[in-house]
């Protein structure tokens, strides 16, 4: 099967944070997939809603809208990710998180469009507390997302495909987004499961970087503190998000590559 348009809905992970930057946006596994796919067939087009940030809801509100016009069919693969934000606030609720994750697809089910889900990786951390918290909250939000696909007959894209999936080494300086290498090895992932054209070496074990001194750690660990978690404390306790006021990269189809 081969696809004329890719549309990409989500958050993060799906506008490509913290891949190489092209173009002044974050590449990306959707964007690494869009190589491939606009290599298949003539007068291919992509578009990326996704944004940082956002929920399960927002992407259903204001993502989705502005998607619909541009779903042509079969003819279209759509690539649907949110919750993961949703799961790591302490006001999660999963009830409320359901809902709007069924609506979302309910929605897209309609369209006739071949669309794509994804679970993510269940553990995170490196133990005590908070690794079990995330543990309980991102498996009980993987059923979310499995019971629904199945409902709807969408394709699931399981974190637990890449064996190395929860590998801290796929994992940005942000300690949170994927780096190149783990947007490149999402990016085949998911073509192979589609049965595209991949790299049939995507899942090959990933190779640790060198041990790095004391001295290192420790002033990346400052660093990391300034750069990532003092903003993140800073926006919480405003009630804002790393996604107000922004908008999706390509909000409409456009040929792609980009020259």
């Amino acid at each position: 099967m081969t696809y004329k348009h890719f549309i990409v809905l989500g958050d993060s992970f799906s506008e490509g944070m913290c891949d190489e930057v092209r173009n002044g946006q974050y590449r990306g596994w959707a964007d690494r997939m869009a190589d491939v796919l606009a290599a298949q067939t003539a007068g291919f087009t992509y578009a990326n809603f996704a944004i940082r940030g956002k929920l399960v809801k927002q992407v259903l509100d204001e993502q989705i809208p502005l998607a619909l016009p541009f779903i042509t069919g079969p003819e279209t693969l759509v690539s649907f990710h949110a919750g993961a934000n949703d799961a790591i606030r302490p006001s999660y609720d999963p009830i409320a998180t359901k809902k709007s994750y069924n609506n979302a697809l309910e929605i897209l089910s309609k369209t006739g469009a071949k669309v794509i889900v994804f679970t993510v990786a269940e553990k995170a951390g490196t133990g005590g507390k908070a690794s079990a918290v995330w543990l309980e909250r991102f498996t009980s939000f993987n059923e979310i997302v499995r019971e629904a696909a199945n409902k709807f007959g969408f394709q699931i894209m399981e974190a637990s495909k890449d064996p190395d999936s929860g590998n801290v080494d796929l994992v940005a300086f942000d300690r949170l987004h994927l780096n190149e290498e783990g947007h490149y090895r999402v990016a085949h992932a998911v073509l192979a499961e589609l049965g595209l054209p991949h790299d049939k070496d995507w899942s090959k074990p990933v190779v640790p970087p060198a041990n790095q001194s004391w001295f290192v750690r420790k002033a990346l660990a400052v660093k990391w503190v300034l750069t990532f978690v003092l903003p993140w404390i800073w926006r919480r306790a405003r009630g804002r998000s790393s996604g107000d006021g922004r908008r999706g990269k390509y909000e409409s189809p456009i040929s792609w590559p980009l020259n």
